[in-house]
């Protein structure tokens, strides 16, 4: 006797070879046609050109009809490997680092966190990775974290292997020096925390892009929630999104960068400096309105009162992005319309605005 369920399936492909005359099942759910419509048919024709006589028919049998929407073009998913690592007791104290790992993730890029204390054993892995498709590389750390992304760096600074970009986030004090072999370097951290405070410092030689931010004016910061900063996760997430339409040297040379974050004001995460000459009648103040930067900013790594007027031809040391080459030496074209700001170094008064610049060659002023 025949199972109920066979003659229902007997039925319904019956029925489905019916109700498409001339074209066998399997071939129809597969796309293609039998050998005995194609032969009637004529040459098979490539989808690609059958699509296109298709839509001539359509045009010509009914010309109003809206030709369909061009279809968006393929992405190439971001390249890079992110290599994130908490620091000591990092299951409970480091969780920031998940979440900045599932937001690279979501971006697109091959992003894992890890224990600090196997920090070694993945810098050998990411050496063999790195051989056999040597993509960016970018390592981001707290705490202890912070200590093995330099003792990475090294590992394959001895490989002669380059790092894209590493950020420390409140990295411990015993964290050495910046190798020569990482092309960009940013320090977040708390400069009166036992816990981190490591003022990281670049190795003499250096010429890679610096940048280090004291938050330790920052009340509402301390060593455990550094690293959960939504928008500091944004603005880094940006920056490693950037990274593959940045060149890593140029022939400018970017400058080092060395802040004390005033309270109370956005966390604006530069990658360097850039020099800019001061022109007949420039004052700190006038080139924070040309470039539209916070006073503050200016302030802290050029000497000088911030209205006292420059020297033509004196070198004044401007924040930047990395973004793609662009002419940064021009100031902004509304420059005129940002409003007068009081002199007061420890207070943010103008927005702060992407600046586009290009990656380079430096040499640290550390």
């Amino acid at each position: 006797m025949i199972p109920p369920t066979r003659i229902a399936g007997l039925l319904i492909g019956a029925w489905l070879s019916a109700s498409l005359p001339g074209a066998g099942l399997a071939q129809t759910l597969a796309g293609s046609p039998p050998a005995s419509a194609a032969s009637a048919a004529g040459p098979v024709r490539s989808p690609a050109v059958a699509e296109t006589r298709s839509l001539r028919i359509a045009q010509a049998t009914a010309p109003d009809l809206v030709p369909p929407a061009p279809m968006p073009p393929v992405t190439v998913p971001p390249r890079g490997r992110v290599y994130l690592f908490r620091g000591a007791l990092g299951p409970i104290f480091s969780r920031g680092m998940d979440r900045l790992t599932d937001r690279l993730q979501q971006a697109g890029f091959t992003a894992d966190v890890y224990e600090f204390t196997i920090c070694r054993w993945i810098a050998e892995g990411a050496i063999r990775d790195y051989r056999a498709d040597p993509a960016p590389i970018i390592l981001i750390g707290h705490s202890m974290g912070g200590y093995c992304d330099i003792k990475f760096a090294e590992m394959l600074q001895d490989e002669n292997i380059p790092v894209s970009l590493i950020v420390t986030i409140d990295p411990a004090h015993i964290t050495p020096t910046v190798p020569l072999n990482v092309e960009r370097f940013i320090n977040i951290f708390l400069s009166k925390d036992v816990l981190g405070g490591g003022d990281v410092k670049a190795s003499k030689g250096y010429q890679g892009h610096y940048a280090s931010y004291d938050l330790s004016l920052h009340d509402e910061v301390s060593h455990i929630t550094i690293d959960k900063m939504d928008d500091v996760h944004r603005q880094l997430v940006e920056k490693i999104l950037q990274l593959s339409t940045t060149p890593a040297k140029t022939d400018e040379a970017p400058l080092g960068l060395r802040y004390v974050v005033p309270p109370k004001v956005p966390i604006e995460l530069w990658d360097s400096g850039m020099p800019v000459a001061a022109r007949a009648g420039d004052t700190l103040l006038s080139i924070a309105r040309s470039y539209h930067l916070p006073i503050w900013a200016l302030s802290q790594v050029n000497k000088g009162p911030v209205s006292a007027a420059l020297v033509p031809g004196e070198q004044i040391t401007v924040p930047r992005h990395l973004l793609p080459v662009a002419d940064v030496a021009r100031p902004q074209p509304d420059a005129e319309a940002v409003p007068a700001a009081p002199a007061d170094r420890s207070t943010s008064v103008i927005a702060v605005q992407p600046l586009p610049s290009a990656a380079g060659r430096a040499v640290s002023r550390q």
